[in-house]
Formats: C-alpha cells, structure tokens, sequence
C-alpha cells in the first residue's frame, strides 16, 4: 500500500538503517493508504496559521541547506490542495537556496507549531518566478503592509507531505500569543484598580467617627 512521504523519504540506504534497528518490519508491512499528495482542510488551515517555515534544499555538491523563511502569517499561500506559493523578500542576499533550486528543484519543507506541538512535513518541486511572470500570482501572495523588498515568487507543487508526532517538541509562544493569551488577566487588573480606586474616594470622602 501506499505511504506517499514514505515512498520518496525512503532509499535502501534507509532501509537498511531501519533494518539495523529492527524497524523495517514496522514500515515494510505498511498496510494504510497514505498518498497524501492533496492537501485536505487540516493542512489548508494549518498552513495559513504559520509565520515561518523551514526549507530544504541541495547543492549541485551534494551539500544539503537549510533555511529560515518568514513573513506575516499565511504568507506561504494555498493556491489549489496541490500548489503552494510564497512571496521571496530580500534578506542576506547569498542566495544559496535560490541557486540551490535552480539547479535541483527538490525541496522539503517543515512547518511547525510550537504552542500544539504539531509538525508539517512537505515535500515539493519548486518553480522560482520573476514577480511579473504571472502578475495574479504575485498579487495572491504578496502582503501590502509588510515592510520587506519583493524580489521573487517560490511556487511549489506537492509531492507528498506527512504529519510528525509532538514529541521533542517544547511549547514555544510569539509575543502576540502571550499579549492574547493574557488579555484577561490585564483586564481583570484593569477592573480590579477600578474598584479599589472608587473605594479608596468613598472612604476619602467618608466622616469620620468622632
């Protein structure tokens, strides 16, 4: 049966490491169906939620790379369940994954969510697209108010992606989910000054007992 990541993740050379550790039985003998090569809901709203994601790539060397990319969140943009894209803001200007993909357009991405301990796994062919090569793209993905300079489009078309379990993963917050998460506390503290400054004027203003 089918086990879509699985399926490209898995070489004999892994196969063989699993078989030193005695886990081929558990992956050989694979009997779900897990093509996983459209996105359903879960994964739709799971992307839009992220602010960051990492990305794979390898050199012509063989060397492998890794890199942070960030944005507003839903910056990486669902275009259809099989394509994704992402607007490409200037940073170090090295260029690695640029050329990286230029050269081999295989890429893995990893997304993760921090506070729900949830992973993303993605593999995809990526396309890189100057910003007037489709214009309906450019716009889709490109976010107004974010203060970065554009220079290209990332398109990726899915592979397969899979799903890794919480474990190792420490719960991490950005400063705009603390703000939330503690926004009833500072209005209770709001409401608490509130009263006990009415009280401290009515026993102000009180007689005192002769």
């Amino acid at each position: 049966m089918s086990y879509g990541f699985l399926d490209i993740a898995i070489t004999p050379a892994v196969r063989a490491a699993q078989s030193k550790m005695g886990a081929d039985r558990i992956w050989s003998n694979f009997e779900g169906d897990r093509s996983s090569d459209v996105f359903t809901e879960n994964e739709a709203a799971f992307i839009a939620e992220r602010d960051s994601f990492y990305m794979a790539s390898v050199s012509e060397t063989g060397w492998p790379y890794v890199q942070h990319r960030g944005g507003p969140p839903g910056f990486l943009t669902m275009i259809d369940d099989r394509t994704l894209a992402f607007a490409d803001y200037r940073g170090n200007r090295q260029y690695i994954s640029t050329g990286n993909l230029a050269a081999n357009d295989r890429a893995c991405l990893f997304l993760v969510d921090y506070p729900r301990r949830a992973r993303l796994k993605i593999y995809a062919r990526v396309d890189i697209l100057d910003l007037d090569a489709e214009p309906s793209l450019t716009q889709a993905v490109t976010a107004p108010d974010y203060r970065a300079k554009l220079e290209r489009i990332y398109r990726l078309r899915l592979e397969a992606f899979d799903w890794n379990c919480p474990q190792h993963i420490t719960p991490r917050f950005t400063e705009a989910q603390i703000t939330q998460m503690f926004q009833p506390v500072r209005e209770r503290m709001a409401q608490l000054e509130a009263e006990n400054e009415a009280l401290r004027a009515r026993l102000a203003g009180a007689p005192r007992a002769v």
